[in-house]
């Protein structure tokens, strides 16, 4: 892997917290992530299942990772399948895990070929009552393309009709909520990743730079920096473009006098940062759009005292929005009187400012975790507040990744230039 070693005991542990949480007689079973084709004979870049990665840390395709604590034979209670390499593998598609390799990444003492899966998983059903079962149960998540997960459901369902078949993802959301100490490095690494691009992009933009270039840079800077790339499509959305949410065509040049809108940020080890700066392209701010940049900065330092332990997130964005509404009726976007007798269902910032301020960051970038769940010590949010006036061609939005701690939170990109002072300064 690209990334450096990590300490297996990371994966140990989850496995141990996944135990326990099993009832009696239970079998679970992951699947690898499918490489996935695209024309002719082409494929996308792998990218491996997240639960699985968590579990084992094991970061190749076609990989079986079986947990089966009530196992008569010790041997049997975890499992680790791989694909077995050959000569023609290693020329082909070169090298791959060796037993001894898997082992000691993943703390996993019984590794076996894939092949032998087959023959090994009657033994292991004839033992189990209870069978989990893995499949991508985000709350967001638009699943269109049948996945090795799946077609592995039906298969076994089919085989063995008689089993009670649970779910493993809300089991999985619960535990990937809390990041260790670990995950905390690794996803500190991905924040560094990052600042060490936008940094470069302060002294790159530019007037008649194009989006896409600006986009290289940043992929550049990731690569060098041993990350596989971005953690999601990067959003380079310059003038009016900042105004479309989700904007990745980056295909616009900058012009003199906008404002740029940066969504981007680095993955490493699988896990991922999140990162939201808005910068003049000329290097310095209007004064209106000064205004509006230190109304959300505003917002945003609001937003961070509310991140803490113990509250729901509900009434966390309905209190960021009690704090949106008076910025923007300063920034004569908003009426008072109007605010005071709106309709509370339809709150009237939601106009300049339309999605959710804080979502779980971790393995995912919008990660795999109950939404209602108080918050606790050990999740990571991001914090992104907006506004966005199309009418203006201005969206400025502002966005770090946030650890929540036993007496409040610390933000893992604190580092990175944020006040609009710093912002001109740099790019001078």
């Amino acid at each position: 892997m690209r990334y450096g070693s990590i300490a297996p005991e990371l994966f140990i542990e989850n496995r141990r917290r996944f135990r326990e949480l099993l009832p009696p007689a239970s079998l679970a079973i992951f699947q690898a992530n499918d490489i996935m084709p695209t024309n002719a004979d082409g494929t996308m870049a792998f990218r491996q299942n997240n639960d699985l990665f968590y579990l084992s840390g094991v970061d190749q395709e076609e990989s079986i990772l079986v947990v089966f604590p009530d196992a008569r034979l010790p041997q049997y209670r975890e499992i680790l399948f791989l694909k077995e390499t050959s000569e023609h593998i290693l020329i082909w598609e070169g090298y791959k895990l060796t037993k001894d390799e898997a082992r000691a990444n993943s703390g996993i003492p019984t590794i076996m070929w894939l092949d032998s899966f087959k023959s090994v998983l009657p033994a292991l059903m004839n033992e189990a009552e209870n069978v989990f079962l893995n499949s991508n149960e985000h709350i967001r998540a638009v699943v269109e393309v049948e996945t090795r997960d799946a077609r592995f459901i039906k298969a076994l369902q089919a085989q063995y009709p008689l089993h009670t078949y649970r779910r493993a993802a809300p089991l999985l959301h619960q535990l990937r909520a809390i990041k260790s100490a670990e995950e905390i490095r690794l996803m500190r690494e991905a924040c560094n990743i990052t600042e060490k691009a936008f940094r470069r992009l302060l002294g790159f933009v530019k007037p008649g730079v194009w989006e896409y270039e600006i986009e290289a840079e940043i992929v550049h800077e990731f690569l060098r920096s041993r990350s596989r790339g971005p953690a999601y499509g990067s959003i380079i959305a310059s003038g009016p473009s900042a105004c479309i949410l989700h904007y990745v065509s980056n295909d616009r040049q900058c012009q003199d006098g906008e404002v740029l809108l940066l969504d981007f940020g680095a993955e490493y080890a699988n896990y991922a940062s999140d990162l939201s700066r808005s910068i003049p392209v000329s290097g310095r701010f209007t004064p209106r759009q000064r205004q509006v940049y230190d109304a959300v900065l505003a917002v945003m330092d609001y937003a961070k005292t509310q991140l803490v332990p113990g509250n729901e997130i509900e009434e966390y964005h309905a209190a960021v929005g009690r704090r949106m509404e008076q910025e923007l009726i300063k920034l004569d976007l908003l009426n008072a009187s109007d605010v005071k007798n709106q309709d509370p269902g339809a709150p009237l910032y939601k106009k300049y400012f339309m999605h959710g301020t804080s979502h779980y960051l971790g393995l995912d970038v919008h990660d795999v975790g109950y939404k209602y769940r108080k918050f606790e010590a050990g999740m990571v949010y991001t914090c992104e507040p907006g506004i966005y006036i199309p009418e203006e061609g201005l969206g400025i939005r502002l966005e770090n990744d946030i650890l929540l701690t036993p007496g409040g939170n610390e933000d893992l990109m604190a580092n990175i230039p944020l006040q609009a002072d710093d912002i001109e300064r740099l790019m001078r």
